[in-house]
């Protein structure tokens, strides 16, 4: 059997730097759903097919060129499309909201829930999203489900975002934090919530290594 921790959680609760840096001490694959709804969002606006094509979606989503190359010893996932380097660009506020938006379509998850399925590998895999322990990886052993305060998660992703030279404003983020909230929790398909059997973290006030602690006691234990 190969093992498969899931992290689920809203934007903001440091789910992919987590993720991360367990994927690196556990030496398992890693993988990051929410950069391949970013990827397909930002592929589908780059050619222009609007949200309402679904045929065309669809088309998209099975010829998708998307590669990860993860270099955990500087806590970095780069991601190529069409094999040109755009992790910057998936991190923006405009490719996010878009992706947000693609995520809510239901015969495009079907299509993408495979595709990530199959980086369920040797010898093991940390899947970092929002379903990946209630509808990608259900029966994964280790389940973990991030959340804090959306103040404090929008302080967060004003941050990133002032970090990577993108001016922004707090009440703006605030705002842009809540409504994805909103489309995700309570979207038909893949709902975000917490898996019954998942291990609920508040990291609104601790740190990376406290949560990575955590989360690396679950598996050991």
């Amino acid at each position: 059997m190969i093992p498969v921790l899931t992290i689920d959680g809203p934007s903001g609760v440091g789910k992919g730097t987590v993720a991360n840096i367990v994927a690196s001490q556990l030496s398992w694959n890693l993988l990051d759903s929410g950069a391949i709804y970013r990827a397909f969002a930002l592929a589908a606006s780059n050619r222009n097919v609007l949200v309402d094509n679904i045929d065309e979606l669809l088309t998209l989503a099975s010829n998708l060129d998307l590669r990860f190359e993860s270099e955990p010893s500087i806590n970095k996932l780069s991601i190529y499309l069409d094999n040109i380097e755009v992790s910057s660009e998936l991190r923006t506020e405009e490719t996010a909201e878009l992706a947000s938006k693609f995520a809510m379509i239901g015969p495009l998850r079907e299509s993408l829930l495979v595709r990530q399925q199959k980086f369920k590998q040797p010898p093991g895999l940390v899947a970092d999203g929002r379903d990946m322990g209630t509808v990608v990886f259900i029966d994964a052993p280790f389940k973990v489900f991030l959340t804090a305060n959306v103040e404090e998660r929008a302080r967060r992703r004003l941050k990133q975002l002032q970090d990577k030279g993108i001016a922004g404003i707090l009440s703006q983020t605030l705002e842009e934090v809540r409504n994805r909230d909103e489309r995700d929790a309570n979207r038909k398909h893949s709902p975000l919530k917490p898996s019954k059997d998942a291990l609920i973290i508040d990291t609104s006030y601790l740190t990376i290594n406290e949560v990575v602690t955590e989360v690396m006691a679950l598996v050991k234990a």
